[in-house]
């Protein structure tokens, strides 16, 4: 009959190889999930724990860059930094990862393929060199000698050494994602640097292009003016054009300037108490006589005793001017515009509306119809206008706290409406 002990004893000291093992590996992972440490010092703090599992005294990580294996830890630091030839078939490291076979060697001095180390340098002449694998590719090589005490190195220890290579691979995988992620802010960045300083540019021409616009737009306006009183009935058509034509002109200049302030945040609500009905007879005031160039006819349905409101007064009056001329624009002769004013919500919410009875919107184009430089196609299909007037009433509109919306079917004209907290 067998003792027993031996088996027993050789089960304690797997059970506490494998608790070391598990315990380097658990070592390793918290050293390279570590917040703040440099990929060198990562390296460094796996080699150390590598030799020290294995009892060894020196040993060495070497990176594959382009055709050669760079030294990128060491026990010994002078040898940091040094290039190995991948097709140097006579150093152990390159055969090792050009083969991408581990090579357990129990003494280099008996083994002619490669060259002998430097005398001195090594108290033994055994070694193990694994590979950094994955799948078919190698990306490094894990070199460890001179195991400390009486005893040498094992060929059973390659399995170890590879355990920890996987690891190795795991860092470097997680290092160079973490370099591309930074270039590609850092490339990012650049790009929105240069898309600033494009954005700056092109607002600093719109502000030119307004400037010299302004003055020019005013005296041509002011010159039509004058030449109302001085022209006959015949002439008047094209004159009422002109005027027309300028006064979108103006329109779209002043709401490119309110939308650039708006989006920048300068523009400052200056809120005063306004009586709603004075604000839409005003606005329906200021476009009277080209609709009745143009025959249309507009209608006012406002209820007595409608509540003040607090609101940019002269902000409001623009976004009621722009959707009436718009409506204008759109209306075909002899049909009508209908303006209207009604509480909701128990009179806490007040709601303009502004219809008309041109060809209307499509419903995919009510969707975007408020964003920035999104335009209406008339009649023939052209695009109307800078795409600024809705996209300036939806700003306006929303720096009130309010809402406003579009109500259209083809063939049966456009509703815009908008509402105001009151």
């Amino acid at each position: 009959m067998t003792n027993p002990l031996p088996e027993n004893g050789l089960a304690v000291a797997d059970l506490e190889m494998a608790n070391r093992l598990l315990d380097a590996i658990s070592r390793v992972s918290q050293l390279i999930s570590k917040e703040r440490l440099r990929y060198p010092d990562r390296l460094r703090g796996v080699l150390e724990i590598i030799l020290e599992y294995l009892g060894a005294e020196q040993g060495s990580i070497m990176i594959l860059e382009k055709k050669d294996l760079v030294v990128q830890a060491a026990s010994r630091k002078k040898l940091i930094g040094l290039r190995q030839p991948l097709n140097d078939l006579c150093c152990v490291a390159s055969w090792v990862a050009s083969t991408g076979t581990p090579l357990f060697l129990p003494d280099i001095s008996k083994d002619h393929r490669f060259r002998g180390r430097g005398h001195g340098t090594y108290k033994k002449h055994s070694l193990l060199s694994v590979p950094i694998i994955n799948g078919n590719r190698t990306f490094g090589v894990i070199n460890v000698t001179d195991k400390a005490g009486p005893r040498d190195l094992f060929k059973e220890d390659i399995h170890y050494l590879l355990e920890f290579s996987g690891l190795l691979m795991w860092l470097m995988t997680r290092e160079k994602l973490l370099n591309d992620l930074n270039k590609q802010r850092r490339a990012l960045k650049k790009k929105n640097l240069e898309l600033e300083q494009k954005q700056k540019i092109m607002e600093e021409l719109s502000s030119m292009l307004i400037h010299d616009l302004k003055g020019p737009l005013s005296e041509v306006i002011a010159n039509l003016d004058i030449l109302s009183y001085s022209i006959d009935e015949t002439q008047r058509e094209f004159l009422d054009a002109a005027q027309l034509g300028c006064e979108r002109t103006v329109r779209m200049v002043s709401n490119l300037v309110s939308v650039h302030k708006m989006e920048d945040g300068r523009i400052r609500l200056l809120i005063e108490e306004a009586d709603p009905a004075n604000l839409l007879m005003e606005a329906v005031t200021g476009i009277k006589g080209l609709a009745r160039n143009k025959e249309v006819d507009i209608t006012l349905d406002i209820p007595p005793n409608s509540p003040p409101i607090r609101v940019d007064r002269v902000l409001i009056l623009r976004v009621l001017q722009n959707l009436l001329t718009n409506a204008l624009h759109f209306s075909p002769a002899s049909s009508s515009i209908t303006t209207s004013i009604g509480l909701l919500e128990e009179g806490r919410i007040i709601e303009f509306s502004i219809s008309d009875q041109g060809p209307g919107i499509p419903v995919a184009k009510q969707q975007i119809i408020f964003d920035k430089y999104a335009r209406i196609a008339g009649g023939s299909d052209t695009l109307i206008g800078s795409g600024l007037g809705l996209y300036f009433c939806k700003l306006v509109i929303n720096e009130h706290k309010g809402r406003i919306r579009v109500d259209s079917r083809p063939e049966s004209g456009s509703t815009f409406a908008f509402q105001l907290p009151v």
